[in-house]
């Protein structure tokens, strides 16, 4: 335990209670190892192919300038230690990536004067649940907001987690700083990720919670950046049925359908889990303007993707 927790711990249970208290011990106790600070490429590999097995192109999906120079002072704690009060920008993966192979030295950010910015960390939580591992949360100096990123270069060996294809070259344009976020990735989750009937962690980033036991069908929704309501409060009925999910049943009839509960909560990141109670084949997911921010209250654009293959 960190030394200077203990103290603090005894105090919280005095002033404010269990809860709190249960929360400081989970913060101090919390290991970060998704992490990564090395300042140049250390992967060696063969592998140079930029499209999968279905000819499929890595890609980036999207880069979202979110915060500037101020993620929170618990960011040392949980995303890299030295996070806090710097600059946050997620970065979205076409294919899960290999954690073995991604080094902050594998990311090259360029602001719009043409200047280098630095990068002192990488993580990949807090979307660290099976089937998440595509968002790459990057922490450092690189850009203001008169200076803003405006390109991401993978420039080292990153590898998608299969081993077969291999990131580097790939690039994106930057999403702005005062942009809202949007969705740039809907998925099926496959059932033996489903994980029905889990509970979120206690402890935020420590993996969210699981879509209800009569759930027929997940689908994944990703956006750029990590969502909540205006605020900064978990979503709840009131925000999600404003997911609308287009599903092709039999003989080609679409039915556009709300889903009837939301999974992955709880966490902090920039997934949700559709959870649907009717069966067919998922097509697009749409969501309507200004029911979202991120987390510089950023309200969200409307937004639609068409679902993508599975993995």
């Amino acid at each position: 335990m960190k030394p200077f927790i203990l103290p603090v711990l005894m105090l919280c249970v005095f002033m404010t209670g269990c809860d709190q208290a249960r929360n400081l011990y989970l913060l101090a106790n919390h290991e970060i190892i998704l992490d990564d600070a090395s300042p140049s490429d250390t992967t060696l590999t063969d592998v140079t192919a930029n499209r999968d097995n279905k000819g499929r192109p890595a890609r980036l999906l999207s880069a979202f300038f979110g915060l500037d120079d101020a993620l929170p002072g618990l960011s040392n704690f949980v995303i890299c230690d030295g996070a806090g009060g710097k600059d946050g920008m997620p970065v979205i993966f076409s294919h899960e990536i290999d954690f073995s192979t991604l080094q902050a030295g594998d990311f090259k950010v360029t602001t719009q004067s043409g200047s280098i910015g630095e990068i002192t960390c990488i993580t990949l939580a807090p979307a660290d649940d099976d089937g998440e591992h595509r968002t790459v949360l990057l922490t450092g100096h690189y850009g203001t907001i008169n200076d803003q990123p405006a390109l991401v270069e993978v420039v080292g060996n990153l590898l998608s987690k299969d081993n077969t294809v291999n990131f580097k070259g790939v690039s994106v344009a930057v999403t702005a700083l005062e942009k809202g976020p949007s969705l740039v990735l809907a998925e099926v989750v496959p059932e033996q990720e489903w994980e029905l009937g889990k509970l979120a962690s206690p402890f935020l980033f420590g993996g969210g919670s699981g879509c209800p036991i009569t759930t027929k069908q997940v689908v994944r929704a990703t956006w750029a950046g990590g969502v909540t309501k205006p605020g900064g409060g978990e979503i709840n009925n009131l925000e999600w049925q404003h997911y609308k999910v287009t599903i092709i049943q039999d003989h080609g009839r679409e039915l556009e359908v709300t889903p009837f509960a939301l999974g992955d909560l709880g966490d902090g990141d920039n997934n949700h889990e559709l959870c649907l109670d009717v069966a067919g084949v998922p097509k697009s997911v749409f969501f309507p303007a200004g029911h979202l921010t991120d987390p510089r209250e950023d309200l969200n654009p409307e937004t639609k993707i068409e679902l993508s293959e599975s993995l």
